[in-house]
């Protein structure tokens, strides 16, 4: 049977990630990937997009997985350019107790300098964007009630109000997610107050607050959520920064940066106007409008004078 190039350049990056190989072939394409998310694919596509119009071949392995796939692909060789968040260089590097990472300019510097050291890996100029985990209430109970910040809602909660929130097991067990939270604001929230849902999935949090699904009032989220405004609901602010910074920005191999030079101009202004109200706005488009990435990125980048 023959093997289209396609399926074959699939073949090839899978068995790649099994067997550690690094690709040796100098300027060839460069393989673009991002993780399963929709967010990963929207930003690889502009990533796409950009190298494309700088001269830069590519090849196409868009959601190829998690986290772990996507950074073994990288390190392995068998990804050459990746869209990844600064705060995950905590957890890279088993620094999450350091303070660094909740702060966005310093959290950047500090991945990029451990990343080049051990893998040779270039972190280029990121989104001004935070993708980090939030708490979001519906719009009505926070004009209700006067909640804009996450104090605001610890207040509310200590004053004994109504709190349900909806969460993945994730968030609630793990350190840098709600204990982290009631730590910084002073909370608690008991179990009885607690929906935890199977996965990490946000669109079902969400929607379970948006409409009081078990009494549910709050949910966790992302900060980039794209169905966040058409649920009606609202971020709250997050002052004391209990989370780390979770800046979207191209990783790229050393080595196919030095093959390819201009990938780092062309980059640059594609992720410098992704502010964090302009990319949950393209993400809304693709999550709740239904419009495929391609179309949505293609349509951005027209829009930005980046095509």
């Amino acid at each position: 049977m023959k093997i289209s190039p396609q399926l074959s350049r699939r073949g090839v990056l899978f068995g790649a990630l099994a067997l550690g190989v690094r690709k040796t072939v100098a300027a060839a394409p460069v393989v673009v990937s991002s993780k399963l998310d929709l967010e990963g694919a929207l930003l690889g596509q502009m990533m796409l997009l950009a190298l494309a119009r700088a001269g830069v071949p590519t090849i196409n392995e868009l959601q190829i997985g998690p986290t772990a796939i996507l950074r073994q692909g990288l390190i392995s060789g068998a990804v050459d350019l990746c869209v990844e968040y600064t705060g995950n260089g905590a957890f890279f590097f088993h620094q999450e107790s350091d303070p660094v990472w909740r702060d966005a300019r310093q959290g950047f510097l500090r991945v990029a300098e451990l990343d080049y050291a051990q893998n040779r890996l270039v972190w280029l100029q990121p989104a001004p964007a935070d993708n980090s985990w939030i708490i979001a209430i519906p719009k009505a109970l926070a004009a209700e009630k006067s909640l804009r910040t996450l104090d605001d809602f610890a207040a509310f909660v200590r004053a004994g109000n109504r709190i349900r929130l909806a969460a993945s097991a994730e968030f609630v067990e793990s350190e840098a997610g709600l204990p982290a939270f009631e730590t910084a604001y002073g909370f608690n929230l008991q179990a009885s107050q607690l929906l935890v849902l199977s996965g990490g999935e946000t669109t079902a949090t969400m929607k379970a607050a948006s409409d009081g699904i078990s009494g549910v009032n709050a949910a966790m989220a992302y900060g980039s959520d794209g169905a966040l405004n058409a649920l009606d609901l609202l971020p709250l602010d997050d002052p004391r920064h209990a989370e780390p910074v979770y800046a979207p920005a191209p990783v790229i191999r050393a080595a196919t940066l030095a093959e390819y030079p201009q990938i780092r101009q062309a980059l640059a202004p594609v992720f410098a106007g992704l502010d964090l109200t302009t990319l949950r706005a393209l993400n809304e488009r693709v999550a709740v409008e239904g419009e495929e990435t391609t179309f949505v990125a293609r349509n951005y980048m027209t829009a930005q004078n980046l095509l």
